[in-house]
């Protein structure tokens, strides 16, 4: 077994070093045969490479076709997400841990091409569940990186990103929400694709260590918490 475990993962080396394989996305990886999870370089836009972390065979057990691409992942709190336009549209953070894969890699990905997406949640007593959207792109940087997404299906965490669905990406610097008087980003310490201020998903705020607060964190059942863990990964779809 740790023989197979060995072949495979060199196996994934030697594709992903070949210069004539430059995958798009994890898609590409898993359906050339690799199965091993972990950090890769993928090509959105053509020439340059982009580290990004591979969920090839997930940990939820009702999952079970693998080819993800992590676009957003905390889990510790280690990485700064109160950030600038700049950043959020180049990305930042570490691959190996807490990071954002960048609203011009998010289009690049999926202006062309149908993605799923889907959010997994675990609270700080170690609860889980997930949402599901079978359609998920963003929108060309003239158009704010607007946000378009369909097709919900519930993993016990609620269609959060429906009151967003359709609102431009905003950041402190950059206000696109549709509140007029205020900025969200502002309000709620974070970025997102805000509408007015009230909201059922929050992800880029503040890591909270399980604090229940109104102004910033997720809904998870009738409460405001912080999460331990929150995933945004997409995969290619039909």
């Amino acid at each position: 077994m740790a023989l197979k475990v060995f072949l495979v993962a060199l196996l994934s080396v030697v594709l992903v070093s070949d210069c004539t394989f430059r995958p798009l996305d994890c898609s590409e990886l898993y359906n050339s045969g690799n199965r091993v999870r972990g950090i890769y370089s993928i090509y959105p836009a053509g020439d340059d490479h982009v580290l990004v972390y591979c969920h090839m065979i997930s940990r939820w057990e009702d999952e079970d076709i693998g080819g993800w691409t992590v676009i957003q992942r905390r889990m510790d709190g280690s990485v700064n997400f109160y950030r600038g336009w700049e950043e959020y549209k180049r990305g930042f953070g570490n691959v190996e841990s807490e990071y954002w894969l960048g609203l011009e890699n998010m289009y690049q990905l999926t202006h062309s091409r149908n993605y799923m997406l889907r959010v997994d949640l675990e609270d700080f007593t170690g609860r889980k569940g997930f949402s599901q959207y079978s359609n998920f792109s963003v929108g060309p940087e003239t158009d704010g990186y607007r946000l378009q997404v369909s097709g919900f299906t519930d993993g016990g965490a609620g269609d959060a990103l429906h009151y967003q669905n359709g609102m431009k990406f905003s950041t402190f610097d950059k206000d696109q929400d549709a509140w007029g008087t205020g900025n969200c980003a502002k309000q709620h310490l974070g970025a997102f694709w805000y509408n007015f201020c009230q909201m059922n998903s929050n992800p880029n705020s503040v890591y909270l260590w399980g604090e229940v607060r109104d102004e910033i964190g997720s809904t998870w059942g009738n409460r405001i918490v912080g999460l331990k863990t929150i995933i945004m990964k997409i995969r290619r779809g039909s």
